[in-house]
């Protein structure tokens, strides 16, 4: 089958994370009004003074522009929508200025903590927001953490690694390149015959932050990626728009071969000095040691009107 929502990269199904997060926020902040519905004293007056000088001082904090201009951006996104360039600029500036600690995180907190070898590192997904016109949220790795090969079809993604050391390699299709239905693997490997198409690899490199947000478009600048934390790393991730079976936007996960493991087609020349910057992938199911799990988010509440 090869194919999941964006639910699967998280282990759970994405509609229950978001539920389990917005009724978290909003169990907190109903404890919270009760707290100041008991605790106020203040006058009408007095308070409609404390809320004036509240105006004049209040600084809107790095998450809430990003948002608003997230609305402007995103505005009319739909499956192949790629911002203008100055929207772009604009997005990527803002990302490029968020630290760990706008959105409430610190490399000491639990889930970026070494884990046992036994099986695959548990990856922690932090839901911030998600309407029909682009997401947010901030994917947590310990150490080894991965993120398998996987897609984003149609939707132009930005990712701004908030600390740690992470290690990207991403690809995009070669354009014109025949899809290879019938690759056939080399006599020293099982006979087997592959259904796998070319892609060429973007993105070979570990990044370490601080450093520029990294985009990814519809059709190019690494579709395809794979995470693989070197150290504990955090990720902030802003989707448009965001995964969408009813859409047709779903998550496909990827096996990728070397371009020589295959007889490769006829049609399909590359000189032999780059023939390491290509591959075949081949769609798989979610990898069965793929865990990730939801947690609420505590970092600066976003007002969305």
């Amino acid at each position: 089958m090869g194919r999941a929502t964006v639910a699967d990269i998280k282990g759970r199904d994405f509609s229950e994370l978001d539920k389990e997060a917005k009724e978290n926020t909003e169990n907190t902040n109903k404890g919270s009004n009760t707290n100041k519905n008991r605790n106020t004293t203040t006058s009408d007056s007095r308070g409609r003074k404390n809320r004036r000088r509240q105006k004049k001082t209040m600084v809107v904090h790095p998450v809430q522009r990003l948002f608003d201009a997230c609305k402007d951006v995103f505005a009319h996104a739909g499956t192949g929508f790629v911002p203008p360039p100055d929207k772009i600029e604009q997005l990527s500036a803002l990302l490029d200025d968020i630290k760990p600690v706008d959105v409430g995180l610190s490399p000491r907190m639990s889930f970026f903590s070494p884990q046992a070898a036994r099986r695959a590192p548990t990856i922690t997904y932090l839901h911030i927001h998600e309407c029909e016109k682009f997401s947010m949220g901030i994917f947590c790795l310990p150490p080894s953490g991965v993120l398998p090969l996987h897609n984003h079809p149609g939707m132009t993604v930005f990712s701004k690694l908030l600390f740690g050391t992470m290690h990207i390699k991403s690809y995009d299709w070669v354009v014109g390149a025949p899809s290879n239905a019938s690759a056939v693997a080399e006599p020293s490997q099982t006979a087997q015959c592959l259904e796998v198409r070319l892609a060429k690899v973007k993105v070979d490199s570990n990044l370490t932050a601080p450093c520029k947000t990294s985009i990814l478009y519809p059709a190019d600048g690494g579709n395809m990626h794979c995470f693989t934390a070197v150290t504990a790393c955090a990720v902030l991730d802003v989707l448009g728009p965001p995964y969408s079976d009813a859409e047709g936007r779903h998550c496909t996960y990827y096996l990728a071969y070397p371009f020589t493991k295959f007889s490769g087609d006829e049609q399909v020349s590359i000189p032999d000095e780059e023939k390491n910057n290509y591959a075949w992938l081949q769609e798989r199911d979610k990898p069965e040691d793929l865990v990730v799990k939801g947690a609420l988010y505590t970092g600066p509440v976003i007002r969305e009107n």
